[in-house]
């Protein structure tokens, strides 16, 4: 998309052509005011906001186009020596004090330098001249310094403003991030009521389902001609009990938590967490290693629910790594929270899954219920703390867990 025109664009182009104009036929003069224009028109688009050194080259170029107007159409008596203030009031505009004071020195320099070409044997300045002088001098450092000083003020708005523009942006990230936690927590609610009411009218009938297939095996165990039932039997025996398990899991999700936080080492936590995986988890040949930071001191937990946040994670890990992999889980002291690390170079999350990996029901798993991730988030929101993730595929991934370091009674 072409820039829009500027009006200010389009003023400062006649003023350099009226300016040009005043040369009459001499092509010389007509070019040079040309040459200064063009640069002067496109100083805000190509350099101010280029390095300070680019924009020093190019006000350099100015003044040398400047000063050769001037030596050109009469040197100190030339009517064109007030084209220096453009080199003075661009340094101003975008160099600072120090620039404007540079090229304000620079200009006046230039200006004075004339005095090395007047022939001293013939000529010599009146004193009107000499005041006319100093005032031509004055005229450009008062001019730079003016400038400088607006400038200034615009900078600093400028600054107050993108600081203001930040706070909003970061207001409306988190106003975002807000609402769709309100969103996440409302279709939580709803599915944990309704899970509880499912998982509650399913336990009766599981229990009775049961109790006749442990019955009927029972029955049939003495009838060597009943090998059939008795195998169907103990399928229904070991399906009840798995979606017994998976009742029971459901219920975990839906029933509100009753956090017993007390002070407990996290390390210790992390042992029995890992001890636990490997019970659970031994046919599968995957290394766990630690590291744990030394600073970080006991905070309130709990320490139990904590415990099966660890392992849900690390069993996640270990499931998700290559036979012969390796898991670590790694500590820190974040100032205010505690840091927990799960990382694998496992077969990692599809980035499709990013937004729903800590929704229930979403699992990669063919055999996975989805609720693990999502209880491991209700324990933590419980805690006041946040769990993130970072995810490649076929990189790996990590788990973050952070939790506030705040002892039992602490605010």
């Amino acid at each position: 998309m072409a820039r829009r025109v500027r009006v200010q664009d389009v003023v400062l182009l006649l003023l350099f052509a009226a300016l040009a104009a005043t040369g009459g036929d001499d092509r010389w003069v007509i070019a040079m005011v040309a040459a200064l224009g063009l640069l002067q028109l496109a100083e805000p688009r190509v350099v101010f906001s280029q390095p300070a050194h680019v924009k020093a080259v190019w006000i350099l170029i100015k003044m040398a186009i400047g000063y050769v107007l001037i030596g050109y159409t009469g040197g100190l008596s030339s009517p064109y020596y007030l084209i220096l203030l453009l080199p003075v009031v661009s340094a101003a505009t975008a160099l600072g004090v120090f620039g404007t004071l540079a090229f304000t020195v620079g200009s006046c320099a230039t200006y004075l330098s004339f005095l090395l070409f007047i022939d001293w044997t013939r000529f010599a300045i009146e004193p009107a001249q000499t005041v006319e002088l100093v005032r031509r001098l004055l005229f450009l450092a008062l001019s730079g310094t003016l400038v400088n000083t607006l400038a200034g003020a615009v900078r600093d708005q400028y600054l107050n403003y993108k600081r203001v523009a930040e706070q909003l942006e970061d207001a409306n990230r988190s106003l975002s991030e807000a609402e769709a936690q309100v969103r996440r927590s409302e279709r939580l609610a709803a599915l944990g009521q309704l899970s509880a009411g499912l998982a509650h009218e399913l336990r009766n009938p599981l229990g009775t389902i049961k109790a006749s297939a442990e019955m009927l095996s029972r029955g049939v165990s003495g009838n060597t001609g009943d090998e059939v039932a008795r195998e169907v039997a103990g399928f229904i025996v070991s399906e009840a009990d798995r979606t017994n398990s998976l009742v029971s899991r459901f219920l975990d999700f839906a029933r509100p938590l009753q956090l017993r936080p007390e002070v407990a080492s996290l390390s210790d936590v992390i042992d029995r967490a890992v001890a636990e995986v490997r019970r659970e988890d031994a046919a599968r040949k995957v290394s766990i290693y630690r590291n744990d930071s030394p600073d970080l001191r006991p905070f309130a937990m709990d320490a139990e629910l904590m415990q099966r946040v660890l392992v849900n994670l690390l069993l996640n890990a270990v499931q998700a790594s290559p036979e012969g992999g390796t898991v670590t889980i790694k500590t820190r002291d974040a100032g205010d929270r505690a840091e927990i690390d799960v990382i694998d170079r496992g077969c990692g999350v599809e980035p499709k899954m990013a937004d729903t990996i800590f929704n229930p029901f979403v699992t990669t798993k063919a055999t996975g219920t989805g609720l693990g991730l999502a209880i491991v988030s209700k324990i933590v929101d419980e805690h006041g703390g946040k769990i993130v993730f970072e995810s490649a595929p076929g990189q790996g991934t990590v788990f973050r867990v952070l939790l506030p370091l705040r002892l039992a009674g602490e605010t």
